[in-house]
């Protein structure tokens, strides 16, 4: 079963308490429930996998600005149909940020998040259960924009707040101080 592998590493992480916590356990019950839960076919919501970029010295982080969501995120996308979400965030990465040579920060999940995507045309409005990992990068290599975002570029991580002070990308800033 394709999802055994996702449930495997969610067995493995551990949430923050709290609001992160609460959104470990609905993922959890989501993905036992959908079978096609890696496919954005799925019009409730659908595993999505992104990569949170550190820097070497992790002091930086690679951040896109959204074209569609006008604001500032690490990159990520849908995984449509991979079950390796681990795959999928390194794939985005390099597609949306032109970055290859990473290696994991941290073994395992980094944060886990559920947040809503707006309706638009033909698409009703949807959760996306987002797994992301911590990855490091020389910050020496050529970033990439591509037609999914307005800019790319290394931010310090204690002025990450200044682009988007959303509790989603705040918790990995936090965490970011742990590792």
């Amino acid at each position: 079963m394709k999802r055994h592998s996702l449930l495997a590493l969610l067995d493995a992480y551990t949430p923050e308490n709290g609001e992160e916590e609460n959104m470990y356990l609905d993922m959890i019950e989501f993905i036992r429930k959908n079978p096609d839960c890696f496919k954005r076919t799925l019009l409730e919501g659908h595993i999505t996998a992104s990569g949170w970029v550190l820097s070497a010295d992790k002091k930086s982080v690679l951040l896109m600005h959204h074209f569609k969501l006008n604001r500032w995120f690490q990159p990520g996308g849908h995984c449509d149909g991979d079950p390796d979400v681990k795959s999928v965030a390194l794939k985005e990465v390099w597609e949306e940020t032109g970055i290859k040579d990473l290696i994991l920060a941290k073994e395992g999940i980094f944060d886990i998040d559920i947040h809503t995507i707006p309706a638009r045309k033909d698409i009703p409005e949807h959760l996306h259960y987002d797994v992301r990992f911590a990855f490091q990068s020389d910050k020496d290599q050529q970033i990439a924009v591509n037609s999914e975002s307005l800019d790319v570029k290394w931010i310090p991580v204690s002025e990450v707040a200044k682009y988007n002070d959303s509790e989603s990308i705040m918790r990995m800033v936090r965490k970011t101080i742990s590792l």
